[in-house]
């Protein structure tokens, strides 16, 4: 593993969130998975756009110029994210719920009474009711693959079962955001295909920990969110060209009938934009300075980044599992077994038998350990587990977190006060 401490001291320095104290310590940001912080690119990227370039689309003056400029930057450069070399097949949006909600408005309308599609228990519901409710539109049926109760992982039998002949979508997500296990999409997606069912992935948790990668995965259709990954508010959209060219997008007369902007509701967030690329770029960095050499190109370097982001998350999540298992009073969820922890991201979700979440999360901030409690969104895998409406304590690390932050939380968890 080449991401040492020197590697990890360097990507925390262009962090500014990170030198935040709670009284005498810095902060430890556990909360990645509900948005990562920022480097400093990122916010000097969205201030110059704001400060320089600040224009609508299609002038033609030199500020409206530039700026449609970075956004055809930017198209590329998320291309190259998600693993494709089709710029105009990377829509923007709001978020990634907000662009769920046009796709599954306009792919109901090809649906019909007798058409079923397929959903897990396991998933932000971000990834389930936008399709429950087009379906219920369309009068398709939806069938629900759910989690094995030992590790609160996806029942893959279960979900292979329930793909047939009249399944038109599956929809699935490529690493949980509750329990951090990683889904096999490009075995389901194999399973889909062979029926001729459209995949829609929503790797949104998978972004910060692991590589995008259409292609391999051969799914139809991926969304992601850039907060995820180091960058702004913004949602990111990848379908298949033929798809999204092919499909009706709910859309203002005026909009563009080519791609992206037929995908583009309204106008943008060109500033939110800007910092997605930025994110992209700090990633790509990173990776050539992992490999020392400048010359490769964005997606390589991304290739490079992930591949030592995820054995260095890998070691933190298990050292966090292995001091989460000496304290008697915690359960957690998810892959715990030290062989399988290629199997899940190192997001963390709990629960302590004398605290709820919220107070484990209360006494925790004070101290300067910023969790998550609740179910994230994850409503259907917490009702399946049977903790709601009180849900679970979330621990999420990323590659700017340290093993002296694992070790000062795992302190806190064993001096816990009544």
């Amino acid at each position: 593993m080449r991401f040492t401490p020197d590697i990890v001291e360097h990507c925390r320095r262009q962090f500014p969130a990170l030198s935040r104290r709670i009284g005498d310590r810095l902060a430890a940001f556990f909360d990645g998975p509900a948005g990562t912080q920022v480097p400093q690119r990122v916010i000097d990227a969205m201030s110059h756009y704001l400060a320089h370039t600040n224009a609508n689309h299609g002038g033609r003056f030199s500020t409206a110029i530039e700026s449609d400029g970075m956004l055809d930057q930017a198209h590329r450069g998320l291309a190259e994210f998600v693993g494709t070399d089709d710029p105009g097949t990377i829509a923007f949006g709001q978020n990634m719920t907000s662009l769920t909600f046009a796709l599954s408005r306009a792919l109901a309308r090809t649906w019909r009474p007798a058409d079923e599609i397929v959903l897990t228990r396991l998933d932000h519901d971000a990834n389930v009711s936008p399709w429950v409710l087009a379906a219920r539109d369309a009068g398709a049926t939806v069938r629900f693959a759910n989690i094995k109760a030992e590790d609160a992982t996806l029942d893959l039998d279960e979900l292979r079962h329930q793909i047939n002949e009249r399944t038109r979508l599956v929809a699935v997500g490529c690493a949980s955001n509750a329990t951090g296990g990683i889904n096999p999409v490009r075995d389901i997606c194999d399973w889909a295909h062979a029926v001729g069912a459209t995949v829609f992935l929503d790797a949104v948790h998978y972004a910060p920990h692991g590589l995008v990668d259409v292609q391999a995965w051969d799914c139809d259709f991926l969304a992601c969110s850039s907060y995820k990954f180091f960058g702004p508010h913004l949602g990111v959209l990848w379908g298949r060209r033929d798809e999204l060219e092919s499909l009706e997008a709910y859309k203002v007369r005026p909009a563009p009938h080519d791609l992206p902007g037929k995908w583009m509701t309204g106008t943008q967030s060109h500033e939110s934009i800007a910092g997605a690329l930025a994110a992209v770029d700090y990633l790509a960095d990173l990776g050539r300075l992992l490999a020392g050499s400048d010359s490769l190109t964005r997606r390589a370097a991304l290739r490079e980044a992930y591949r030592e982001i995820g054995l260095y998350e890998r070691a933190l999540a298990s050292r966090l599992l292995a001091g989460l298992a000496e304290i008697p009073d915690v359960r957690i969820f998810g892959v715990t077994d030290p062989a399988r922890l290629d199997e899940r991201v190192a997001t963390v979700s709990l629960v302590h038998e004398r605290f709820t979440p919220i107070e484990l999360a209360e006494q925790l901030g004070e101290q300067g350990f910023f969790v998550w409690h609740g179910n994230y969104y994850a409503l259907n895998l917490s009702e399946s587990l049977g903790l709601e409406p009180e849900g679970m304590l979330r621990i999420g690390l990323v590659h700017y977190n340290t093993a002296a932050e694992v070790d000062r939380l795992l302190e806190a968890l064993h001096d816990l006060r009544p």
